[in-house]
């Protein structure tokens, strides 16, 4: 074969006279190669210059998402003593950070040869159907292809007699072939999670199995023939939409656990509804059918779902249902929202600047809610209630709910409320979409249409400052939206300290068109506090306008006609974005303004990671201010270094998030930016002084609280 080009010559003699790169990869009889993001490029050097070492291989493990597995799949059925072969998805993940599924579509025919094959593992990857060879592997015991696009199983499946696990859970599997009662050697069934609508009476043939999980389907009814099945010992029927089970399921002798949970029965034999393994929450019991002329009362009868906090998904049919995820989020939705069953898949994720979209004043208040499918169009509003934490203070805040639909964020309508006995804060939307939500604290935003006509938008924070769009001022109706940041005396004494410099509240004026305005439209602020139309020295008045990021700030006071009152000050503009009125008696406000707005906007800062030189095993993470970086670095040189064996500063926007250090901190070396020893420390916090936290081997600060333990690096976190 010849040399593939770009592939290193890592096969250099070492002192033991054996390669490198075999020693290197190659324990014992074991190729691990999905733990190297270049797996399939080492197999096929190994295999140009070691086939003798890869004869002997009996277990292999590969990433599908790498580009080089269409070459390495030619040459598999090659190891004809391969016992275990591993080709699983989901090592790459999308900039959402989800596990992205692996090129797997198919399998070579002769991979039929691997007769010694035990053991195959295909998860994570793009397979609709299920390769031919694979019916044609007289060994194979075990066989995983969960996460796929299967639909269908071939007819011939159950020539897999030796067969004992089998896992196709999470695919689009609408039936099963009748050859399934023929695998009596099963013993783990797991179907979960898929589109079954009903089972072949010859699933109850299957003996030998002791697990079966049909979850997460779309069963209304099953065999009678699962009563043959006497060394069952958990069958997993959770949500599904079962109306009968069969009394004959009571007389099972080894079943510890049946899950009916979350369907639609309405009643259950007696039999099985004493037995104390048997889980019927979520189930309408004694409920009678709804009549079709049932009104809307009805939504109180609807079926109820609880999930536990391992399930990640559930039906939703055209009767509606409501849901209560265990994390305290609840869904309802309404008769007719969905036209045919559909599956819902959930997951909550910690916040990451990369799928929150944070503006320079708002505060994260909850965990991010990923809901799927994507983009899926339901034919009535589903309600969504999501907890959220308290943010420190309300005034002059309002809270939202904010979505992401692949392209851009808005706001939704958001109502909040607080439940009576747990005193919970929860915010609720209606959408008729699914994709990324998330609760924030926003400055509250005031909307108006604008027509042809001309109209008035005022604050609802401060009621004296307004916005008037004269007759004319556009042709077709725009909405604009106005926000406004209160800012105190104090605050501005603090940063320029000057106690004569004041400044009016912060004004944020936006629109929904990228025109001008045909005609100017006409601003009030109030004048800074303790100014007034009878003491203003009119040289140390400065109007200021900023940019939508508020990154420039340009005195445009020459520009405007200001005019004045006692208490106000009006001018005119035709473009929006930031304006401020300032008084004192600098001469350039731009630079002192960039800086009172940076302090006033949710800190963003770095969180450096230094090594303690005298205690090697304790670690320094510290949260400071963007711009105190390098003094404090500076400062703590002589006592710490970098962190070894990673020299890595993470650098984290956390000021925009609220959960400070009381929600603890995120040790994580499971990311694809965690290599060759380098770790993640994540927090988020909103406040304004530094903390600082030591991550240690157990053996120290014996006397110190735990705020968090991570086990796989036995490390702890431990609060100062």
């Amino acid at each position: 074969m010849a040399e593939l080009p770009g592939l290193r010559d890592e096969c250099e003699e070492g002192a033991s006279g054996a390669p490198t790169l075999v020693s290197a990869c190659l324990a014992d009889n074991r190729l691990n190669l999905d733990v190297y993001p270049d797996g399939c490029c080492r197999f096929l050097q190994l295999f140009e210059r070691h086939r003798g070492h890869l004869a002997q291989v009996e277990f292999i493990r590969l990433s599908s998402n790498d580009h080089l597995l269409g070459a390495t799949l030619g040459i598999l059925p090659r190891l004809e003593s391969l016992k275990s072969l591993v080709l699983k998805g989901g090592h790459a993940r999308d900039e959402f950070g989800s596990c992205q599924p692996g090129s797997l579509t198919s399998l070579p025919p002769d991979f039929g040869n691997l007769r010694c094959l035990t053991h195959l593992d295909l998860s994570f990857n793009r397979l609709s159907t299920l390769p031919s060879c694979i019916s044609h592997l007289p060994s194979l015991r075990v066989l995983l292809v969960s996460h796929n696009s299967l639909v269908a199983l071939p007819e011939d499946f159950g020539s897999l007699s030796k067969l004992t696990f089998f896992s196709a859970m999470k695919n689009q599997l609408k039936d099963l072939p009748q050859s399934i009662g023929e695998l009596v050697a099963l013993q783990d069934l797991d179907l979960s999670e898929n589109a079954l609508e009903y089972l072949p009476n010859e699933v109850g043939n299957l003996h030998n199995c002791a697990e079966l999980d049909l979850s997460g389907n779309q069963l209304s009814s099953i065999p009678d023939s699962l009563a043959n099945l006497k060394s069952l010992r958990r069958l997993l029927l959770h949500s599904n939409l079962l109306v009968t089970v069969p009394a004959s399921l009571a007389s099972l002798p080894n079943l510890s656990r049946l899950d009916l949970q979350n369907n639609c029965l309405r009643a259950v034999p007696p039999e099985i509804q004493t037995l104390p393994f048997v889980h019927l929450r979520g189930n309408p019991l004694g409920e009678t059918e709804p009549s079709p002329q049932a009104d809307e009362s009805s939504a109180r009868r609807l079926q109820r779902l609880f999930l536990a906090s391992e399930e990640d998904s559930f039906t939703v049919t055209s009767e509606g249902c409501k849901v209560l995820l265990a994390c305290g989020i609840h869904f309802y939705f309404p008769p007719g929202a969905a036209s045919d069953p559909l599956r819902i898949h959930f997951r909550t994720l910690a916040p990451d600047p990369q799928w929150v979209k944070l503006r320079h004043h708002d505060i994260l208040l909850s965990m991010v809610l990923e809901l799927r499918p994507h983009g899926v169009e339901f034919q009535q509003e589903v309600e969504i209630w999501m907890p959220y934490a308290s943010p420190q203070t309300l005034h002059q805040r309002e809270v939202v709910v904010r979505t992401f639909n692949g392209q851009s964020w808005s706001d939704l309508r958001t109502k909040v409320e607080q439940k009576r006995k747990s005193k919970k804060l929860v915010a609720c939307c209606s959408v008729l979409h699914f994709s990324w939500f998330l609760v924030v604290s926003r400055l509250v935003e005031n909307e108006c249409k604008v027509p042809a006509e001309g109209t008035l938008l005022f604050s609802s924070v401060d009621p004296n400052i307004k916005v008037i769009f004269p007759p004319g001022a556009t042709e077709e109706t725009r909405s604009v939206k106005l926000q406004v940041l209160p800012v105190s005396a104090e605050e501005i004494e603090e940063v320029t300290a000057d106690a004569g410099c004041r400044a009016s509240p912060l004004l944020c004026l936006s629109q929904d068109c990228p025109v001008d305005f045909l005609r100017p439209v006409r601003i009030q602020l109030p004048l800074p506090l303790g100014v007034t139309g009878l003491n203003l020295d009119r040289s140390r008045l400065h109007l200021l306008h900023g940019d939508l990021q508020g990154q420039t700030w340009d005195d445009i006071t020459g520009q405007v006609v200001l005019e004045f009152t006692h208490l106000y000050a009006m001018f005119e503009v035709t473009h929006f974005s930031w304006y401020w009125l300032w008084y004192t008696t600098k001469t350039y406000i731009g630079g002192i303004a960039k800086k009172v707005y940076e302090r006033l906007r949710m800190y963003q800062v770095n969180f450096i990671a230094l090594q303690r030189k005298k205690d090697p095993e304790q670690v320094l993470l510290q949260c400071v201010p963007k711009h105190k970086v390098d003094p404090v670095l500076k400062k703590l040189q002589d006592r710490y270094r970098g962190p070894e064996p990673s020299d890595m500063v993470e650098m984290f926007e956390g000021e925009q998030f609220f959960a400070a250090f009381e929600r603890g901190i995120s040790i994580d070396m499971d990311r694809p930016d965690c290599v060759d020893g380098r770790l993640s420390f994540i927090f988020y916090s909103h406040l304004k002084n530094m903390k600082e936290i030591y991550v240690t081997s157990p053996v120290d600060r014996k006397g110190q609280a735990v705020k968090g333990q991570n086990e796989k690096l036995a490390y702890r976190c431990t609060h100062i």
